[in-house]
């Protein structure tokens, strides 16, 4: 019985939070651990990913899972006692995509650091999610990269373009001044629980080659923690900056949209997006930031006059396109010869994914060719449920032909002779069809809705 009303209890007691949250905006929390009990932590085992790679124990979320009672009543005993003690994240590596054979370095906590991560996370959401702003879209209930494309899309659209300024903070999660993040958390946060926690995480330490480093700035390494506390921080750096002192002195309409660390600042007017892109590098060196120099730029995107060039990028001003959340941003015609922002996947992002497909080709090519099919076409879904977007066709078909090209190569390659020559492969996908690219979030079915 107690397994079934356990997420109902939950819900009840983290909406209590937030109600009390939203009410009194100016409050700041000294009890709160207290609503973390087994059924929280179970909860919370729940909505934790079960099948990412181990930490620093080895242990396995089915490993975890099989004395799983015993296991989230002792994880809570030691989290109540104070003993608990955060276990240093194990350093592991993945690709880039940006075509330089480089790796982005990753953290991967232990199962139960997870679980635990995730439990206060679910308290302190129902805290701060009542003070976020509507400019934030990253690791946020209720939000996704495609609330803020489509945003973003629709106040360039209202502005006619105007001038952007696309925003990098250089190696942001691992210059998180610390100092800092613990006095915004002291404005809403004081539980001595949580906060001794939250300090266990940071000072927890990265393993790798053997030797545990211990960072002296940054968020935890890995896990759903990490993500919480640097909304908090851009929450007060930028976002909360940008609406009540950027904003009011400015003479034009202008919005930004971040998701995490990731943003644009977005200006009607050429004069107010220069008077910003001056103040934005010392705001940010007053907490320990820095833009990253050449990621960061202030770009005309002004929409191209009715008799200019086809091609906006013929335009003069330097850039007219920008980056954001995996898509190229241009203008372009529309079929009804208008101009329209328009989306392609970024050549990045294409890079990454065409890699991915290819060294899953090679690994299984020995596979029977039905299941290779059945994986490749939930891979191509996939991706057209992200980067399936208006205007975009181009670069899903281009993508599909890729992936059929990549699956002729490695089954080619089974043995020492070919056996796959393009005629046969053509009557293979006959038989094993490859799903067409499919446009999945329209702006047109958006604008129909009621």
């Amino acid at each position: 019985m107690s397994g079934t009303l356990g997420p109902s209890s939950v819900s009840t007691k983290r909406q209590q939070v937030a109600m009390r949250s939203r009410k009194f905006p100016q409050m700041t929390w000294t009890t709160l651990a207290h609503q973390i009990d087994v059924e929280w932590l179970r909860e919370a085992y729940r909505r934790t990913r079960k099948g990412g790679a181990v930490g620093v124990d080895g242990q396995t979320a089915a490993q975890y899972a099989e004395n799983l009672g015993e296991n989230l009543q002792g994880l809570l005993e030691r989290f109540k006692s104070g003993t608990y003690q955060a276990p240093p994240v194990r350093r592991g590596y993945i690709p880039k995509g940006d075509g330089k054979n480089k790796a982005r370095p990753i953290g991967v906590p232990t199962f139960e650091d997870k679980v635990l991560q995730r439990a206060v996370v679910m308290v302190m959401e129902a805290v701060y999610e009542q003070d976020f702003l509507d400019c934030s879209y990253g690791f946020r209930p209720g939000r996704s990269a495609h609330g803020a494309l489509d945003t973003l899309w629709k106040g360039l659209m209202d502005i006619g373009g105007g001038w952007v300024i696309d925003l990098d903070i250089q190696s942001f999660f691992d210059e998180v001044d610390r100092k800092h993040l613990r006095s915004f958390l002291d404005q809403r946060v004081r539980d001595g629980m949580l906060r001794r926690t939250i300090d266990k995480w940071l000072k927890a330490g990265v393993l790798e080659e053997g030797a545990v480093r211990h960072p002296e700035t940054g968020t935890p390494q890995g896990g759903v923690a990490s993500p919480l506390l640097a909304n908090i921080y851009l929450h007060e750096t930028l976002d909360k900056w940008f609406a009540q002192q950027v904003k009011p002195r400015l003479r034009g309409r202008a919005f930004m949209i971040r998701y995490a660390d990731d943003a644009v600042l977005c200006f009607e007017r050429e004069d107010d997006a220069q008077r910003a892109m001056r103040v934005l590098p010392k705001r940010l060196a007053r907490f320990g930031l820095t833009l990253h120099p050449q990621k960061t730029h202030m770009l005309d995107f002004r929409r191209p006059r009715s008799d200019g060039p086809t091609n906006s990028s013929d335009r003069p001003g330097g850039r007219q396109s920008f980056e954001m959340l995996g898509f190229v941003h241009y203008w372009g015609r529309s079929r009804k010869g208008m101009w329209v922002i328009k989306r392609k996947t970024s050549p990045s992002r294409f890079s990454r994914a065409r890699k991915r497909i290819s060294q899953w080709c090679g690994r299984y090519r020995h596979e029977k060719v039905a299941k290779q099919h059945a994986v490749l076409v939930n891979k191509l879904r996939g991706h057209y449920a992200y980067f399936g977007i208006t205007g975009n066709g181009h670069a899903l078909n281009r993508f599909r032909n890729e992936v059929g090209r990549t699956w002729q190569k490695w089954l080619a390659r089974r043995s020492d002779h070919n056996h796959m020559p393009w005629d046969r492969f053509n009557r293979l996908l006959a038989r094993y069809p490859l799903p067409p690219a499919q446009v999945v979030h329209s702006i047109y079915r958006r604008a129909a809705s009621p």
